[in-house]
């Protein structure tokens, strides 16, 4: 065993249990604004063009703002991930943005976002405006100031010194989001790829020559250790007035043979930034502000290469009498035969929720006003499962209503070997549903084909490799040349 590779891989692939993290922060903070700082070609943004199946309640849809929290506790950026319950609201964004510094890139994210570019899920209930920018992200875009949340998956490691220089200060100093979230590869977990003082010649050696270390990519400037990461991560908290909670996702399926999965942790190390919003931290955000314009003068300004405006359905908001909803739910059932519908059977009959106008409060409503219908609310369910009964119906048709057994075998479980993590397949990821997370769209080739044995010594190592310590709780100005 030691003298050879070891299998690792994951499922979900490991971009696509990235992007469940993100999406799922994103749904259960209620956000309406999101940029997506180094966006590639576009499978993020493509996601949040998807609408939701039906309207935000009323309370939501005009407030912005997130459920009132101890800005000390950011516990719920990390609990219950990947649930799809009736407490995890939908998605509902008005705004999105993204910057690439690649024309090719943003091209492609141009044609992924564009209405029409894809099959819609369901019905567009609220409209959206897409923003596509190039350029770099030291250089500062009025657009993103205030902006509500920034994403930046499998950004940093690329950056080089000059530009790290400026990731925190612009992104959290200037546009000051409510929400930063970040990914990047865990160079701790680079060790499972191989047996305990294994040191094999694969992977890409540091392009810096700052450490002996060898890189998942050749366009990687640097990998963090965990304490690393940590250490950079709380360093620019304590700067810019935010709290932060980290943590890792992409366990391999595998079981390490020598029990390292534990003290290794996941292959993507993930950060959730969250603004303080006191007055002394508004304060100081403010100051130290100012002297990130005067660093970043003269740098070449982003251009706005696309726009998208997608428009909502003229009915949206808008419902028809609920006697007019009753009666066509009522001649859903005689048309069909049966005696008790779910939700979503009914909702996406189309006709149904155009005349709810985009609400399925309306039509919860219009239910529980009719005699001869009687609405079923299933605890723990997603509403779309919830059920409404024809009272006095006949069922002529056998049906399992969300029989888990079945549910597992429709779903097809893929192993993806661990060549290159990031996310660079191109636009066949760009129709990655972001409601329910039953079934994975996986492309069985893996974007790169190189091996992936990454060896190293197997101690969690502190610094940037032996006998080099690299402070990264410092500004990067202050330790490079």
């Amino acid at each position: 065993m030691d003298a050879e590779d070891l299998r690792v891989t994951f499922f979900p692939p490991l971009h696509h249990q990235r992007r469940i993290w993100v999406l799922d922060i994103l749904r259960r903070e209620r956000v309406t604004e999101v940029i997506d700082i180094g966006c590639s070609e576009g499978a993020l943004l493509a996601s949040l063009c998807q609408p939701a199946p039906w309207l935000g309640p009323q309370s939501l849809s005009r407030i912005r703002r997130p459920r009132e929290t101890d800005d000390r506790e950011l516990s719920s950026l990390f609990e219950n991930t990947g649930l799809n319950d009736g407490d995890t609201p939908d998605l509902h964004p008005t705004r999105i943005a993204g910057l690439d510094i690649s024309s090719r890139a943003i091209d492609l994210a141009a044609e992924c976002t564009a209405p029409g570019s894809g099959n819609d899920l369901y019905t567009r209930w609220e409209p959206l405006d897409v923003d596509l920018w190039l350029g770099s992200l030291d250089a500062i875009n009025p657009a993103f100031v205030g902006v509500e949340c920034i994403i930046a998956t499998e950004v940093i490691e690329h950056l080089t010194d000059d530009v790290l220089a400026h990731f925190a200060p612009v992104i959290l100093g200037v546009y000051q989001p409510r929400l930063l979230l970040m990914t990047t590869p865990s160079y701790t977990f680079n060790a499972r790829f191989a047996a305990p003082g294994a040191r094999k010649p694969s992977g890409y050696s540091d392009p810096t020559g700052r450490t002996d270390r060898v890189f998942r990519h050749p366009d990687h400037r640097f990998e963090w250790t965990v304490e690393e990461f940590a250490q950079w991560c709380k360093a620019v908290a304590r700067k810019w007035e935010y709290i932060v909670e980290i943590e890792s996702v992409g366990m391999a399926q595998e079981k390490d043979p020598w029990g390292r999965d534990r003290g290794l942790g996941g292959a993507s190390q993930v950060a959730a930034f969250k603004r303080l919003e006191d007055r002394a931290s508004k304060e100081r955000r403010a100051r130290e502000s100012q002297s990130v314009y005067h660093s970043t003068a003269g740098k070449e300004s982003h251009e706005l290469v696309k726009t998208h405006h997608y428009v909502a359905h003229p009915r949206a908001g808008n419902p028809s009498r609920w006697e007019d909803i009753s009666n066509a739910i009522f001649e859903k059932f005689e048309q069909w035969g049966e005696a008790r519908l779910r939700i979503e059977e009914l909702w996406f009959s189309q006709d149904i929720s155009i005349l709810c106008g985009g609400s399925i409060e309306a039509m919860f409503d219009a239910v529980e006003r009719e005699k001869r219908l009687d609405l079923h609310r299933i605890a723990s369910q997603r509403r779309g499962n919830w059920t409404v009964e024809l009272i006095g119906g006949v069922q002529r048709r056998e049906v399992n209503w969300f029989d888990q057994d079945s549910m597992a075998e429709v779903v097809e479980v893929e192993e993806v070997d661990m060549d290159d993590e990031e996310d660079t397949t191109g636009l066949e990821n760009c129709l990655f549903d972001s409601g329910n997370h039953k079934n994975w769209n996986n492309d069985s080739t893996p974007p790169y084909s190189q091996d992936s044995t990454w060896p190293q010594d197997t101690e969690v190592m502190n610094s940037w490799g032996s006998g080099n310590t690299y402070d990264w709780s410092m500004p990067v100005e202050a330790t490079s040349g």
